[in-house]
């Protein structure tokens, strides 16, 4: 994969820096100590899973909680991933992206990481999942989601680097409602003087930039098209996708878009938010509805940079 000149050092390759118990500056764990943190893996102890790897719950000797990210595979594929995620973590620091602790050796019998327990679930799970029913979002809580998360994003494109996987089960709050982007696996490291990088996509259904899923054409704009369906999500309560709907409007954008379009925004704000009541939530989720428009355009060049979405939201 292709890493800037400016942030970071040569591609990733057999003579990588792993000395003693450090790879990057970052602890080496064992495959053992590992184990024993999670209670042999069990699975009470799972907090998700992925298309690349199972996340457990585990409290190491010192007493520290983590979260124990568990690679399924051991192919070149995985220890890519594998390699990528560990250098951007070990290279970027924000408040607004999920601390690494540590990883096992490449050479490990199993690939596993180790990142900071974000202990308040997903923004999806808060939204549409099992804790949206106890206590749905209220609006400031979900406006301070947008923020953080577009902090975040506009960060990560400053440093040169596409997260690729932009969805609201990558975005974990802890127990203050502030945003940990998560999940680096597919992200890529772009190079500061070309245009775009030419490579088959990858990423969710629902999220994927279409430009990119049509023409291999991945751009710090793709990231911006799957930020414009958090915020649909963000105003909606809806899931990105949803078999279930008309099958127009499986994919949460083409129905915000046709919304939008015809002015009829109440059928897409979520009505528990207040847009009916309150002037100031009715013009608040109307400015991000059609900040969202702008950025799931069609053409990436009228799309918002990270830099202006996140200057429009504060």
């Amino acid at each position: 994969y292709l890493l800037s000149t400016d942030a970071f050092s040569s591609p990733v390759s057999k003579s990588d820096v792993e000395m003693g118990s450090l790879l990057f500056g970052i602890p080496i764990f064992t495959y053992k100590e590992l184990e024993e943190a999670t209670c042999n893996f069990d699975a009470s102890k799972e907090l998700g899973d992925g298309g690349f790897g199972t996340v457990y719950h585990g409290k190491l000797q010192d007493g520290r909680e983590v979260a124990v990210k568990r690679l399924y595979e051991h192919n070149y594929r995985i220890v890519e991933q594998f390699m990528t995620e560990i250098k951007i973590l070990t290279h970027l620091q924000h408040p607004n992206l999920v601390s690494l602790h540590g990883c096992t050796s490449r050479r490990s019998r199993e690939l596993l990481l180790v990142y900071e327990y974000v202990p308040n679930g997903t923004v999806a799970d808060h939204l549409h999942g099992e804790n949206s029913k106890e206590a749905p979002l209220p609006w400031s809580v979900r406006m301070n989601i947008a923020v953080e998360t577009a902090a975040a994003l506009a960060y990560l494109h400053k440093n040169d680097v596409i997260h690729r996987d932009v969805k609201t089960n990558n975005i974990l709050l802890d127990n203050n409602f502030s945003v940990k982007v998560a999940d680096f696996g597919l992200s890529r490291l772009f190079p500061s003087d070309v245009t775009h990088i030419s490579t088959a996509p990858q990423g969710t259904p629902g999220y994927v930039d279409p430009v990119y899923h049509q023409c291999y054409q991945l751009t710090d704009k793709s990231d911006v098209y799957s930020f414009g369906v958090v915020l649909m999500e963000l105003i909606s309560s809806l899931p990105a996708v949803d078999i279930t709907r008309h099958r127009h409007e499986i994919n949460l954008a083409n129905l915000a878009f046709d919304r939008i379009q015809k002015s009829a925004l109440d059928e897409l704000i979520d009505p528990n938010l207040g847009y009916g009541s309150d002037p100031q939530v009715r013009n608040m989720t109307t400015a991000v509805a059609e900040l969202g428009f702008q950025c799931l355009q069609l053409e990436t060049e009228t799309r918002p940079s990270m830099d202006e979405v996140l200057t429009f939201l504060k």
